[in-house]
């Protein structure tokens, strides 16, 4: 190579490396402004929201394990329609939740969004199981146990996930805080 070309090589890195270094400011700072928007409001909601969420679970579980012993009919509409009130319940908060996106982190934003799915399995699920205490005969005993496997099993997966998001905003919270005590800037 001439040193011509190492020249306009070297003048080209450097160029380039001055280019991405003026970036990163930018990119860090952007960073921090995407943290800034994160709502205490939000983060609470999530939080009632998961304990809304664990409730349901216990209460699937619980009336999914009915199909194993010999629990009344009425025991068991009574767990189905306090299932219903709690995915009513659960549908309000999600309301609640939505109302306040625009003021979300992209991480709560993006918790908001992934409650509606397993809402609307769990909703279609516990009306089928309520069809057939009602004497709907096309949903079949075996369909019914499925119905109540499946309220249970997305019921289970709905609060671990939205755990593991309050979870991730407590120690994005804690670390925060700690950065800050200890004059850390990343």
């Amino acid at each position: 190579m001439s040193k011509r070309s190492l020249t306009w090589i070297s003048t080209l890195l450097t160029g380039g490396l001055l280019t991405a270094l003026t970036l990163v400011p930018t990119v860090l700072s952007a960073a921090e402004a995407a943290g800034a928007q994160e709502s205490e409001q939000v983060s609470k909601l999530l939080s009632e929201t998961r304990n809304m969420a664990f409730q349901l679970k216990n209460d699937a579980v619980t009336m999914e394990s009915f199909r194993r012993m010999n629990v009344s009919t009425i025991s068991h509409a009574a767990a189905i329609n306090q299932i219903k009130a709690e995915i009513n319940d659960l549908a309000g908060q999600v309301n609640k939740l939505k109302a306040l996106e625009n003021e979300a982190a992209p991480w709560q934003r993006v918790a908001i969004n992934r409650i509606d799915p397993y809402l609307d399995e769990l909703a279609g699920y516990t009306t089928a199981v309520i069809e057939r205490l009602n004497g709907d005969r096309t949903h079949t005993l075996t369909d019914y146990d499925d119905y109540l496997q499946a309220n249970a099993d997305y019921a289970t997966d709905l609060a671990a996930m939205l755990g593991d998001f309050v979870d991730y905003g407590n120690a994005k919270g804690t670390r925060e805080r700690l950065g800050a005590k200890l004059e850390i800037r990343e």
